[in-house]
């Protein structure tokens, strides 16, 4: 079976080890830059090609699609759904991921917890948005923003007020979301893999920082789900039809909350924390559906 990982660095971790676990079990992997990729769209024709030159068959994607570029990356898995190539992640569901209020209110319908937030576009309604959210201290989000980046924590009224008066000048849309101090600068995330957890680890943010992602400084460990934590992570994904994602929650007073359902989570904090080769589970996962695929195709 011949794999493309759509990903900027072949030398990143996650990259790496998808490369190593698809050659190890006997398949032929290859790195694409989505960048480096352009969609020729004709009548009942799709294809792609790279560097000018069209692609030869490929038989499954797992896209790795930076932030910065969705729009141009989803597009290209897009045009790879067309061209009836099968993906590990579907295109719609890596949109919906990036954007946090659609996120949001896509887990407000499937009925998973999460902390009160608010949204709003205009300094009048500051006042009813703080009231709204319980009071500071609260979480003040860009919509757009990943690995901890645009994300403040106002402890005082009067800072949360002047944050917040600051992005809507600069026409920049904000969530506003309640503290959980319970949660004491600490999460969890669950990676699933074809709806299951195949892998959990508690991050905890290091001194003085409310943000526990790796990227930020904070230490992953071991960690086992209860049933609620492990069934609220499954419903998360599966509302937003991630068959792989990394479920961010916070352990509250009042059950597992959902923080964010990463389309594109990292391997290398997961694998080290708790000593399961994911990116093998996630090349079974390919495989498992490749093999669907042909029986369909061939009438088994």
């Amino acid at each position: 079976m011949r794999i493309a990982i759509l990903s900027r660095n072949e030398k990143s971790y996650s990259t790496s080890r998808l490369l190593e676990a698809a050659r190890q079990r006997g398949h032929e992997a290859l790195v694409l830059d989505h960048l480096k990729c352009y969609a020729v769209i004709e009548r009942g024709n799709p294809s792609i090609c790279y560097s000018g030159q069209t692609l030869p068959k490929i038989d499954a994607i797992i896209p790795r699609i930076g932030t910065s570029v969705t729009l141009f990356g989803t597009a290209i898995v897009r045009q790879f759904e067309m061209m009836q190539v099968f993906s590990a992640i579907k295109s719609l569901a890596i949109v919906r991921s990036r954007d946090k209020l659609r996120s949001l209110q896509i887990l407000s319908k499937a009925g998973v917890g999460l902390p009160k937030t608010a949204f709003a576009s205009h300094p009048r309604d500051i006042d009813a948005v703080l009231s709204q959210v319980g009071g500071t201290p609260v979480v003040i989000k860009l919509l757009e923003g990943t690995q901890g980046v645009g994300v403040m924590l106002a402890e005082t009224r009067k800072a949360a007020k002047s944050i917040m008066e600051a992005f809507y000048e600069l026409k920049t849309n904000i969530l506003v979301q309640e503290f959980i101090s319970e949660a004491k600068g600490a999460d969890i995330r669950a990676f699933i893999v074809d709806g299951k957890v195949v892998g959990a680890m508690k991050r905890q943010g290091k001194a003085g920082e409310f943000r526990s992602n790796l990227h930020r400084g904070g230490d992953g460990v071991l960690i086992k789900l209860t049933k609620q934590e492990k069934e609220t992570a499954l419903a998360a994904a599966k509302a937003m039809g991630l068959s792989i994602a990394g479920v961010d929650m916070l352990q509250s007073n009042r059950g597992p909350l959902i923080m964010e359902v990463n389309s594109s989570p990292g391997l290398e904090g997961i694998e080290k924390a708790t000593g399961v080769d994911i990116a093998g589970k996630i090349i079974q996962y390919v495989e498992k559906n490749i093999f669907i695929d042909k029986k369909d195709v061939i009438g088994v």
